[in-house]
C-alpha cells in the first residue's frame, strides 16, 4: 500500500490531507521557532535589567566611578528596548501564523465540502508578511511554496527583508531611555545626558567587573543579530 501511495503521488501529486499535513507541520516548526527566540530574549531582557541595575548601583558607591557607569547604564538601557521591540515583533508574527494555520485549515475544509479551493487573500498578505522576517524567511518561503500547490495563495510572495533601519534610531532615541531607565531604576536615575559631561572621569584602569559587563553585552548584541540573521 506505501509503495502504491508513492507511485500514486508521483503520479497524481499529493491528496488535500497530505497537502493540509505538510502546511500544518511547516506552521508548526515556524511556532517553535519563534517560541525559542522569544523565550531567549525574555532572557536577555532580565540580564540588561540586572546590568542596569548593578551600573546605578556602582555609579552610586563610587562617585568617581559615576560617569561611566551612567554610560554604561544608557548603553544597557538601549539594548532593552531593542530586546523589547524584537520580542513584540516576533510575538506579532506568532499572532499571524496561528491565523494562517486557522485559515489554511479552513480553505481545505472548504476544498472537502465544495470540491475546489478559493485563492485567499488574507493568507496570502500574512505569508507575504512573514516571509519577510529574517528568523523565518526559509521555512515560510517553503510555506509559500505548498500553499501555491495547494491553491491557497496565487503568486509567490515578497521575500524582500524587513527593513528595520527606520526602527534603529527610534530604539535609541534618548527621551525612550530615559523612560526605561525610569522605569526599572524609579528614585535612583542616573545623570542625564547632558549632565554627564559634569561627572568626574576615572582615569584608573577599569575593573573586572566593568569588563564583564562589556562582555555580556556584546555576548547579547551577537544573540540579537544571532536571532536576525
Amino acid at each position: 500500500m506505501e509503495a502504491i501511495g508513492r507511485v500514486r503521488g508521483l503520479i497524481w501529486g499529493p491528496t488535500p490531507e497530505e497537502q493540509k499535513r505538510k502546511c500544518n507541520a511547516l506552521v508548526r516548526q515556524n511556532v517553535r521557532k519563534l517560541d525559542r527566540d522569544i523565550q531567549g530574549l525574555k532572557m536577555t531582557e532580565q540580564k540588561t535589567k540586572n546590568l542596569i541595575l548593578q551600573s546605578s548601583k556602582r555609579a552610586q558607591r563610587n562617585p568617581s566611578m559615576a560617569k561611566q557607569a551612567n554610560q554604561e547604564v544608557r548603553i544597557f538601557a538601549r539594548e532593552l528596548i531593542r530586546v523589547r521591540k524584537q520580542n513584540s515583533r516576533l510575538q506579532t508574527s506568532k499572532a499571524q501564523l496561528n491565523s494562517v494555520q486557522m485559515q489554511v485549515n479552513e480553505a481545505f475544509s472548504v476544498r472537502k465540502i465544495e470540491g475546489s479551493i478559493k485563492a485567499s487573500t488574507g493568507i496570502m498578505k500574512d505569508v507575504n508578511s512573514l516571509v519577510r522576517l529574517p528568523e523565518l524567511t526559509g521555512t515560510m518561503r517553503e510555506l509559500s511554496s505548498e500553499l501555491m500547490k495547494a491553491g491557497i495563495i496565487e503568486e509567490m510572495v515578497d521575500d524582500t527583508l524587513m527593513d528595520t533601519e527606520g526602527l534603529e534610531e527610534d530604539e535609541e532615541a534618548e527621551e525612550e531611555v530615559d523612560k526605561v531607565l525610569s522605569d526599572i531604576l524609579k528614585d535612583r536615575l542616573p545623570a542625564s545626558k547632558a549632565k554627564e559631561e559634569d561627572l568626574p572621569s576615572v582615569a584608573q584602569p577599569a575593573e573586572e567587573e566593568e569588563d564583564d559587563q562589556e562582555e555580556m553585552l556584546a555576548q547579547m548584541r551577537g544573540r540579537l543579530e544571532a536571532l536576525k540573521s
